[in-house]
């Protein structure tokens, strides 16, 4: 049997270690192994026959001399079963005896081979991926990165006349995203958000301010001043839904694809950003502010709406309803309004209390069905029953 075919057959390893009594060799060790275990075991594991059709491959046995004793350790190839194999390991130990000397034979371990090549095969992959990772050198990185920018300037669009860098879905999508420039559309488009359009610069142009009045808008800002100061010109100039911002100190076009992801899923309400910035809206013409004597009578109109409900409202100085509540509530909600509230209208009684807070909220007008006896009356406040 030639060296490669023992090699390909070989299942297990059976790992023994020997001590005699005396000086034995190779031959001897052997010899007793085949002779003392005939007969032992059924023919189908006797080792001679086994040998021979080459299930049990060539005993490797290496053995050392000293001081009258031997010690070596015994190697046999098997590419039996793994139940055979452990049968025959177990065999050897029943040896007592080489040549004329007593003997003492134990195994050790029982290898599988096929798990050795899989950690050595592992083992390879590993070092060969490695190699193919330090084949990608900065030059290549490089070069990757430029061709991904091809594609992302192949995939950027021009919107209008002023030929505004866009995304390529910004016409056909529902929403849009609203960005300051060329750079933020290429970084969103790097991460496949294809529906942005960029204003290119702090004045929104005409195009974007019109195309906001049809889709659901969300301005996508840097985390500094300017991207405040193009919010205050889009609220001015068209309509935003939603509002986010880079972290403060960065820009759209230098966020990762998690820093932008966690932006959008974090926009907010526009009219939250109006009131946390305590931005200013320019509102549009409005008709003329009623006279007082109008006033009165729309207040009264409200009354006899509220009439039944038990409901109060809180108005601003253009008679716009800012709240609506219970009455029971009235009060408490008086407590947390800021000082622009003009009047409130209620479907109940007016108390001393409730006066109270309305002057130090600098109320000018209270509608209410009556009046309770009340000992101080402002001069400032009107008070209107029905």
């Amino acid at each position: 049997m030639g060296k490669g075919e023992e090699i390909s057959t070989t299942k297990y390893l059976i790992h023994a270690q020997i001590n005699a009594n005396g000086i034995v060799e190779k031959p001897d060790v052997v010899g007793a192994i085949f002779g003392q275990t005939e007969g032992l075991l059924s023919n189908d594991l006797d080792l001679r026959e086994l040998q021979k059709t080459g299930r049990i491959g060539r005993i490797k046995v290496n053995i050392n001399s000293k001081a009258g004793r031997s010690k070596g350790e015994i190697i046999i190839p098997s590419s039996l079963d793994r139940v055979e194999t452990a049968i025959l390991a177990a065999s050897l130990e029943t040896i007592n005896r080489v040549g004329p000397c007593e003997a003492y034979i134990q195994v050790s371990k029982v290898e599988d081979v096929r798990a050795v090549k899989r950690r050595k095969v592992v083992d390879r992959a590993k070092e060969l991926y490695k190699g193919m990772m330090e084949e990608v050198t900065p030059e290549s990185l490089k070069m990757i990165e430029e061709v991904k920018e091809a594609m992302r300037i192949h995939e950027i669009t021009e919107y209008g006349d002023e030929k505004l860098p866009a995304g390529p879905n910004v016409i056909s999508s529902d929403a849009i995203l609203v960005v300051e420039g060329r750079a933020d559309v290429l970084n969103l488009l790097r991460y496949g958000v294809k529906n942005a359009i960029a204003v290119e610069g702090v004045s929104v142009p005409k195009p974007v301010a019109e195309l906001t009045k049809s889709k659901t808008v969300t301005a996508f800002l840097d985390g500094d001043r300017g991207g405040e100061l193009i919010l205050k010109e889009l609220l001015q100039v068209g309509e935003v839904d939603y509002v986010t911002r880079a972290p403060k100190g960065k820009e759209v076009e230098d966020l990762s694809k998690d820093e932008v992801m966690i932006a959008l899923r974090d926009k907010m309400p526009v009219e939250q950003i109006i009131h946390d910035m305590g931005i200013k809206t320019k509102k549009p013409a409005a008709a003329p502010e009623p006279k007082n004597g109008d006033k009165i009578k729309v207040l009264k109109g409200i009354l006899k709406d509220l009439e039944g409900t038990g409901n109060a409202e809180i108005l601003d100085d253009a008679l716009n309803i800012l709240k609506e509540v219970k009455v029971e509530n009235l009060y408490d909600e008086l407590k947390k309004v800021s000082n622009n509230v003009y009047a409130v209208v209620f479907d109940g009684v007016i108390s001393q209390r409730l006066i109270d807070i309305s002057k130090e909220k600098g109320l000018k007008h209270i509608v209410a069905v009556r009046i309770s006896e009340v000992v101080k009356k402002p001069n400032n406040i009107k008070v209107i029953t029905r």
